[in-house]
This record gives structure tokens, C-alpha cells and sequence, in this order.
């Protein structure tokens, strides 16, 4: 089992999956292969990791995005992370509403995911009470399939 300091593993792999470009992906290899844990373990802790932002970003992003829209920088990122996740989330979640989140968050891809998720749910207008069981059923999905192949078990392109 590998040690980083003063952080303990656990902590470590839930630190990882809450960030927007690491989530389960980074986070569930992370536990298996460098920590030793098991993949119950991993999986328990890397989902839990990838859900904490969730109901924060879904709450506050349209206010933080009004706020930080007030300088240049930020409105050229929100322009083109909106449009990007537009372009990436096809028809399906403007087409299947939070139902279409679904499959979006559950295919572990680069750009999909959580963070992503509430990014289309955002733009989309998809409410709350939805959009987190839809993005919350995606990360678990998404769990299992890195899980079992981080395992080996399944053969994923790019993982």
C-alpha cells in the first residue's frame, strides 16, 4: 500500500474523484492499483468523491456564472465550456431531458461525466430534483464499468 504524506488514501481517492478532470477515471485506478484497495472500497469512495460537487454546482453554478460573466476571462470560459458541452451532449439530453444525462455520465470518456453532466444540465434547464438522480445513476454506472475494467475484466478503448 502506498503512502502520500499526511493524506490518507481514502481521502486522497475522494479528492480525485471530485475534480473535473480526474473523476472515477483517475480516482478508481487510483485506489485499485497504487493504494491496494479493494475494488468494493475503491468504488465506494471514488463514487462518493464524484457526487460531493454535484448538488453544489447544480444549486449555485447559474450564480457563480452571472457573478464571474462580469470579467472577460470568465465569460470567454463559460462561452466556450457551454458550447462544448452543448456540442458534446448531442440530442440526447436536449431531446431525453435528465433521462438523457444518463448515458452521458455513465460512459467513463474523456469530457463526459459529472462535472459535464451538470454543465448540460445547467444550459439545458434541467431542474434539480432530475438532474441529480439522472447524474447521480450515471457515476454509478460509470463506477462499475472502470471498476471492472481497472480489473481487467472489461476492455474499454482508452483505459
Amino acid at each position: 500500500m502506498a503512502e502520500t504524506g499526511a493524506l490518507p488514501p481514502e481521502l486522497v481517492v475522494v479528492a480525485v474523484a471530485a475534480m473535473p478532470v480526474s473523476e472515477l477515471r483517475g480516482a478508481i485506478p487510483l485506489a485499485l492499483k497504487v493504494y491496494g484497495m479493494s475494488p468494493l472500497k475503491s468504488y465506494v469512495l471514488a463514487v462518493a468523491g464524484n457526487l460531493l460537487p454535484v448538488p453544489v454546482l447544480l444549486l449555485f453554478l447559474g450564480r457563480v456564472e452571472n457573478y464571474l460573466r462580469r470579467f472577460r476571462l470568465f465569460d470567454s470560459f463559460f462561452s466556450w465550456l457551454f458550447s462544448r458541452t452543448r456540442r458534446r451532449t448531442g440530442d440526447k439530453v436536449e431531446k431525453y431531458g435528465a433521462l438523457g444525462l444518463v448515458p452521458f455520465v455513465a460512459l467513463p470518456l474523456p469530457v463526459t461525466g459529472a462535472w459535464t453532466g451538470v454543465a448540460a444540465a445547467y444550459i439545458f434547464g434541467i431542474k434539480f430534483r432530475y438532474a441529480f438522480p439522472a447524474i447521480a445513476l450515471g457515476v454509478l454506472i460509470a463506477g462499475v464499468v472502470v471498476t471492472l475494467a481497472s480489473l481487467g475484466v472489461l476492455n474499454v478503448a482508452g483505459m
